[in-house]
């Protein structure tokens, strides 16, 4: 179901994606402390919030209890975009230190991996946070930095992807401060490293007008539409 999720999203089928997620709230309780289920069932609905930048319903998702604390933090990560691009950036610093409690809590049960993983989602929280407060270099610094640690994660077979990519966020932030050369940078290397997503390419498309590159504007374009 999750999977579905992500494949009508990417094809702007935004109706069916709607309907699994439906779906998935007509199923009542669930073993959130199964990765799996935890998993998809915080994932879904964050997809759907992010994908779509619905920011007030991002801002209101909260984690199932008994959830893991990668998946937690998940939750907690969605929070903080949402309070960021609703203006609240204070409220984005907490969703940032409780997604640091979890990456805490992770590495005090010996998993490192995880560890790793959820200092992304922090670094990108405070990223949104500082961006939301008008520090935009800070928050440049944090994306990027939270892209290069992602980009040298070994993944492991069996886990998902993230959300958003780091270094797609990195563009749309880029793009978003006016600086759309650089973010056409990052937004084409998120594209080599996640293909298809229908946000990096609209967000690339963009990001190629304002940089006056109407031949990658064009290209973008057509992928958009094919």
């Amino acid at each position: 179901m999750d999977y579905l999720t992500y494949a009508y999203l990417q094809r702007g089928r935004e109706a069916d994606a709607d309907h699994i997620v439906g779906q998935l709230q007509a199923m009542g309780s669930l073993l959130a402390g199964d990765f799996k289920v935890g998993y998809a069932a915080t994932a879904m609905p964050v997809r759907i919030a992010i994908e779509r930048q619905r920011w007030s319903d991002a801002a209101a998702i909260e984690p199932l209890p008994g959830s893991a604390p990668h998946v937690a933090a998940i939750a907690y990560w969605a929070r903080a975009l949402g309070h960021a691009h609703t203006g609240h950036a204070e409220l984005a610093t907490l969703d940032a230190a409780q997604i640091e409690a979890c990456e805490a809590q992770a590495r005090a049960h010996g998993d490192d991996y995880w560890a790793a993983q959820i200092g992304v989602l922090t670094r990108e929280a405070r990223a949104w946070s500082a961006a939301a407060a008008g520090r935009a270099d800070e928050a440049v610094a944090l994306l990027r930095a939270a892209a290069d640690t992602e980009d040298s994660l070994e993944k492991l077979p069996v886990t998902p992807g993230p959300i958003v990519p780091a270094r797609e966020q990195l563009g749309s932030l880029l793009l978003e401060l006016h600086r759309p050369a650089e973010a056409l940078r990052e937004l084409t290397q998120a594209l080599r490293d996640a293909p298809g997503r229908l946000a990096g390419l609209d967000a690339a498309e963009h990001a190629a007008e304002a940089a006056g590159d109407e031949s990658a504007a064009a290209s973008y374009r057509k992928l958009l539409t094919s």
